[in-house]
């Protein structure tokens, strides 16, 4: 037999906890659609994400690592994904809406420029006095008007919650500087797993992929009581097994770690505040998704670790001089002279502003892109 749209949101509305958002108990959309026979709104919005040009264009953009020669690094869609992975498993656990958990995880780095976090900055810096530049606020205008596919409206029009999670999107890097449209409020849990899933992947694959290129070593890990609890658990088990094996084995063991400890704590929480329905969570005075204290303050301590040994590195720092001179010169030609725009652009130009325009071109590029462009024009 096949599942309605209708069966679905009545196995939801019988299985998630009542503080759970539920389908039928969505906002709803800017613009009115009718209803899909088989998937609900927050399946929809999945789709919507993943079939948008921005999603496909975070394969071509840099996570941590630039210009890296090796397949093994991480891009900006690999992690996006390993986000999710974590998210869909923390919402099912706690009887969350899987699929609203899912689709916050896939577009919360839909703004991501190119170059990483030094591409932010520099589009910061170079927004300056226009507005400034912060990819969560350009992830939701990404998808409420950037993204085009449909000729009844511009964006995406996903559903109010989904945009209510990226709005409030804040892991430790993140500025977020929307709660003024969204309310000040906390997100619904499925945002807050959001943003821990995303804290929890960047920490484990940086860590992988820093250790992969040789930035760092494990004996630059020794103060770090994560690792070598794992590294010493591994070493315990599995005397024999070599350098590469181990580097795999803690990173996947962190995650597990975090994981379960996420699972802990946010079970212990919601125990205590007791939520009855998506508003008792919105108007809590803490997150209800979080990791213990200890696991915090340990986690912690690996993130300030990755900030100044791998972040900082000379080799990951060059790219910053390089998103500089690129971005730099990109966004100064296109001010200049709008003509060089792409004429989708150049139209929008008398209403929204030169920089602004300029602003979404860089930032929707990829690094090859960029890259090749910057080549082509200087």
């Amino acid at each position: 037999m096949l599942q309605s749209r209708e069966s679905l949101e009545q196995a939801q509305d019988r299985d998630l906890a009542p503080y759970a958002v539920k389908a039928t108990e969505s906002k709803g959309r800017k613009f009115d659609e009718k209803e899909h026979d088989y998937r609900t709104c927050f399946q929809r919005d999945r789709d919507r994400v993943i079939h948008c040009s921005g999603f496909r264009r975070l394969d071509a953009k840099t996570q941590v690592f630039y210009d890296s020669k090796s397949d093994y690094t991480r891009t900006r869609l690999t992690h996006t994904i390993e986000v999710t992975q974590i998210a869909r498993t923390l919402a099912r656990i706690l009887s969350l809406n899987e699929d609203l958990a899912e689709t916050a995880s896939l577009a919360h780095d839909l703004g991501h420029p190119p170059y990483g976090h030094c591409g932010e900055y520099v589009l910061d810096d170079l927004m300056e006095g226009h507005g400034g530049f912060e990819h969560n606020a350009q992830s939701l205008r990404v998808v409420e008007y950037l993204e085009h596919p449909y000729p009844e409206f511009r964006g995406l029009n996903l559903s109010y919650e989904v945009l209510e999670c990226l709005a409030k999107h804040e892991s430790r890097y993140d500025r977020p500087d929307l709660k003024d449209l969204y309310g000040t409020d906390q997100a619904p849990l499925e945002g807050q797993i959001a943003d821990l899933a995303d804290s929890i992947a960047y920490n484990s694959h940086d860590l992988d992929d820093a250790l992969f290129f040789g930035l760092i070593d494990e004996e630059d890990l020794k103060d770090i009581s994560l690792y070598q609890q794992f590294k010493s658990e591994f070493d315990k088990s599995y005397p024999d097994s070599n350098r590469y094996t181990r580097r795999l084995r803690c990173a996947k063991r962190l995650i597990d770690l975090l994981v379960s400890d996420t699972l802990e704590e946010s079970n212990r929480l919601i125990g205590k505040y007791r939520p009855k329905t998506i508003e008792n969570v919105r108007n809590c005075e803490i997150k209800l998704i979080s990791l213990s204290e200890d696991a915090k303050q340990r986690l912690d301590q690996l993130s300030d670790f990755l900030y100044k040994k791998v972040y900082m590195h000379p080799d990951v720092a060059a790219a910053t001089e390089r998103a500089k001179k690129e971005l730099g010169f990109l966004f100064n030609y296109f001010v200049d002279d709008p003509n060089h725009l792409p004429s989708r652009y150049e139209s929008r130009v008398a209403e929204q502003g030169i920089h602004k325009v300029v602003c979404d071109y860089l930032a929707g590029m990829t690094d090859r892109y960029c890259h090749t462009l910057y080549e082509n024009e200087s």
